[in-house]
């Protein structure tokens, strides 16, 4: 599947990305079929020189079939070469991850399994003899 998406570069510290059109088995920095742009993370949002784009290959090979990363996309979409994508909705994000653990979900799954698993067991030792009577009626 072909992807555009971003391929980082630049020194330790200091990324800049190449937007290219690559196949999506390739590694992020390895192989790509076409450099269709540039994103320099460290410029200020305002300045013109932070993203470069070739608007026509870029329309190209998202007719091609190629589907965008969700960083590019946005990128695309604040140039207007399709359409903005939807704000994703991760309400944990905001929570320390250490916090994330304590706030219960980790303790009722837990709770919950053990309870299912033990039904599941009875069932299974109520089967074996029903299974063994049948294979004694056939005899």
């Amino acid at each position: 599947m072909l992807k555009l998406r971003l391929s980082r570069g630049g020194t330790k510290k200091r990324p800049v990305y190449k937007v290219v059109v690559a196949d999506s088995r390739f590694a992020r920095d390895g192989r790509f079929i076409e450099k269709v742009g540039f994103f320099n993370p460290l410029l200020p949002k305002e300045k013109k020189e932070r993203i470069g784009l070739e608007a026509e290959r870029i329309k190209y090979w998202l007719g091609q079939g190629a589907q965008p990363t969700t960083r590019v996309a946005r990128i695309l979409g604040e140039n207007e070469l399709m359409p903005m994508p939807a704000n994703g909705n991760n309400p944990q994000k905001a929570i320390p991850k250490k916090d994330r653990k304590k706030e219960g979900s980790e303790e009722a799954p837990k709770a919950e399994s053990k309870n299912e698993e033990a039904p599941k067991a009875e069932a299974k030792k109520e089967e074996a003899p029903k299974a063994e009577a049948k294979k004694e009626e056939k005899k």
